[in-house]
């Protein structure tokens, strides 16, 4: 299989960036497609106490893997800056680099979640009917995290140098893969959580390996013993970008599990309909997501390469992009969202009809505020690109402050319709705090290269 990689410091933006964040968009679809399929086995084949058990577990699971997944995000973007500013020598400490950094994180997220893990269930009034299999199914899924990093820090690899196509590669084979495991760990071996949680650690070794075989083959790419001696100023470099990342994710997730404490709390039912609703909302932001990885990518390039210029175009033209998908997105949802969560439910009518009009709720809120959600995307990401991840970080901090205090406060008032609206009033704050910095940053980095004498190029 041939590995691609693309230099998109030359080039119409808005044509590399979709070309980019096509096999993204294909590839995450895959992937939120096996989330949808565990959670349509599951809410079928054993009903909603379980198909709660599962989706409750999203925040949770994602205050973990996050930091796994924003650590090698911020390392990306050291290879994204290398490649496009044509240093391959530092291309190859950095991922040598990031290599040592990830397994010292792993180590550490590995201990700290199993041991932390009941706690933290009950610190968030997780049901006595759910909380046996909510445990036993983020046991088997934390038991995974090195695959989730090193899936997340190779595929970062190969988009960083422009190649999009293996990690949809990768991302189809294992969504195909887990959803043939659902049904025999499920359906036939009669697992339950255990089985899904399974089916999914086993797909995520699979995505892992095949961005690693890529790897290999790419002669960039082939690293030597010097390359993961320790070197103090690279090292500092990676965790500057990347914990403010992954602490940027930890920040998000924490109002997350807040927001999660205050939905447990209001019922079964009503947590039986939030957290479907839920997992819809990966299928939601998954095009959001792909655009911002693409933009992260041009930009992250082009700084290398010294192309504001060019920066500032394919921040534009994304933003327009990002926009007409959330309009497109939304509308689906508000259309077919009630009959795509009737897929996911299997029981007594009467609670059948209870849960799908909670969900059914939520997904319209989150539909009004998709748009703003797909700006904070694009935003981030070319900051992040630009080098600069304590805006995003601080983002995250403002997302976790207005999650919480609405999830706390608006209830008071409004009833269910304050828990929905914390999620997207969280999206708001953010991407306002991220647009503002982006200009600032910009600018400040013109100004830096008119001081300097060195005239900008032209597009």
């Amino acid at each position: 299989m041939a590995v691609h990689t693309k230099d998109m410091t030359h080039g119409n933006p808005t044509k590399l960036i979709i070309m980019f964040c096509l096999p993204i968009i294909v590839g995450s679809l895959f992937q939120q497609l096996y989330s949808l399929v565990d959670t349509l086995v599951i809410g079928r084949l054993e009903g909603v106490t379980a198909l709660a058990a599962v989706s409750s577990a999203g925040w949770l699971d994602w205050t973990v893997l996050g930091l796994a997944m924003g650590l090698a995000q911020g390392f990306s973007i050291q290879i994204a800056q290398s490649f496009g500013a044509g240093d391959m020598t530092g291309l190859r400490k950095a991922a040598g680099q990031s290599l040592l950094l990830s397994a010292l994180a792993v180590v550490v997220l590995e201990a700290g979640s199993q041991l932390l893990l009941t706690p933290v269930l009950r610190l968030m009034n997780t049901p006595a009917d759910t909380f046996a299999l909510t445990s036993q199914y983020l046991r088997i899924i934390f038991g995974g995290i090195v695959l989730v990093m090193g899936f997340n820090l190779f595929s970062g690899f190969l988009r960083a140098m422009g190649d999009s196509r293996t990690p949809l590669i990768a991302m189809t084979t294992a969504a195909l893969c887990n959803m043939a495991l659902d049904v025999v760990f499920v359906a036939y071996f009669r697992w339950g959580v255990k089985g899904v949680a399974t089916a999914t650690v086993i797909s995520q070794g699979i995505s892992c390996l095949i961005c690693l075989a890529a790897l290999f083959r790419q002669p960039v790419m082939r690293l030597k013993a010097g390359d993961f001696r320790p070197d103090s100023g690279m090292i500092v470099r990676l965790a500057r970008l990347g914990i403010p990342v992954a602490f940027q994710n930890l920040v998000i997730s924490v109002g997350g599990l807040v927001l999660q404490s205050v939905v447990n709390s209001r019922g079964f039912i009503f947590m039986a309909g939030y957290s479907a609703a839920s997992r819809l909302q990966g299928l939601i932001e998954l095009a959001g997501t792909s655009v911002g990885s693409a933009v992260g990518t041009f930009a992250g390039q082009n700084i290398g390469a010294g192309r504001l210029d060019r920066v500032r175009l394919g921040l534009r033209r994304s933003a327009q992009l990002a926009v007409g998908l959330a309009v497109l997105v939304a509308g689906v949802m508000i259309l077919w969202g009630k009959p795509l969560l009737r897929l996911f439910i299997e029981d007594d009518p009467l609670i059948v009809d209870q849960v799908l009009t909670f969900g059914y709720r939520f997904l319209v809120v989150m539909s009004a505020g998709v748009s703003m959600l797909y700006l904070l995307f694009v935003y981030r990401a070319t900051l992040q690109g630009l080098g600069d991840t304590f805006i995003p970080m601080l983002s995250g901090g403002i997302e976790l402050v207005m999650r919480i205090s609405a999830a706390l406060l608006l209830p008071l008032f409004m009833g269910e319709w304050g828990v929905y609206l914390a999620e997207i009033l969280a999206w708001i704050a953010a991407a306002i705090l991220l647009m503002v910095g982006y200009y600032r940053r910009i600018r400040f980095m013109e100004a830096r290269v008119r001081r300097e004498d060195k005239p900008l190029p032209n597009a």
